[in-house]
């Protein structure tokens, strides 16, 4: 998993979708309160806090190899007024948990790791006998619009040569892909689907403020100096295609990869 400059606290201001896609993806977590819980991808730890308030009898972790996450994670959210919660630095594909967790979650992260085999390792070495993942990440067709503008965008003679040796920095699988995966991993896929999602902006600033804050392996690639221009290109050139709604409102077509499995 490549580790990318995140601004944390930017981040807090331009997640608004992720947090409302968690919030619906904990609701079918169905805890009794007293499940072990680990979740990986923690951020800045706001989804994994409400995750810790489900679990009173229980416990949850958070991970993220983000060491900015982990430190506004840990600033938000203290262990002396969250006795049950807790945050470390770590990567997806290198978990070094023996049978902890009852539960493993994961919401919008696991797409930024190309090689799901180590993942799925450790999360089965993670995973107490019979224990449960509940993970939902970017999935096959996700985001086509922004990948299509950013394809044209990158041969531009002002941006070409930043992109030089460029490689997709997403796994976005589909519903048969990730079962294959699944099972050659010991799990039992109780349920793997595609899900749409419209992922909506404030106007154009809401647009920028999320291409800068998330879609740092293209924006990295950028002299800073010219990383704002090249972000209200990106915008300019999608909203020529995907113009604003009534409300001013800018959309993004999503398409969410949600998957339940159970160790065997």
């Amino acid at each position: 998993m490549a580790a990318y400059k995140w601004d944390a606290g930017d981040y807090k201001k331009h997640s608004h979708s992720q947090q409302k896609w968690a919030r619906e993806l904990i609701a079918k977590l169905n805890c009794m309160g007293t499940e072990d819980l680990l979740d990986i991808g923690c951020g800045d730890g706001r989804v994994t806090a409400e995750i810790a308030g489900q679990v009173p009898d229980g416990s949850v972790v958070g991970i993220d190899n983000s060491e900015s996450m982990i430190d506004l994670a840990k600033r938000y959210f203290p262990v002396p007024t969250h006795h049950n919660l807790h945050f470390m630095v770590m990567d997806a594909a290198k978990l070094s948990f023996e049978a902890e967790f009852d539960i493993v979650f994961s919401n919008a992260a696991l797409h930024w790791v190309l090689d799901h085999q180590p993942v799925l390792a450790g999360i089965y070495r993670a995973l107490r006998p019979g224990g449960k993942m509940l993970l939902q990440m970017g999935g096959k067709g996700n985001a086509e619009r922004i990948l299509s503008v950013l394809d044209v965008l990158r041969e531009v003679s002002a941006w070409k040569k930043y992109f030089t040796g460029f490689g997709f920095p997403y796994a976005f699988f589909d519903i048969g892909e990730y079962i294959r995966l699944l099972t050659g991993s010991g799990f039992t896929a109780n349920r793997v689907e595609l899900i749409p999602k419209d992922m909506q902006h404030d106007g154009p600033d809401g647009l920028a403020g999320w291409l800068r804050t998330t879609w740092l392996p293209y924006t990295e690639r950028i002299p800073e100096e010219k990383r704002e221009r090249f972000i209200r290109d990106l915008v300019t050139a999608y909203l020529n295609e995907e113009p604003l709604d009534a409300a001013g409102k800018a959309h993004v077509a999503m398409m969410r990869l949600e998957v339940e499995a159970r160790k065997t």
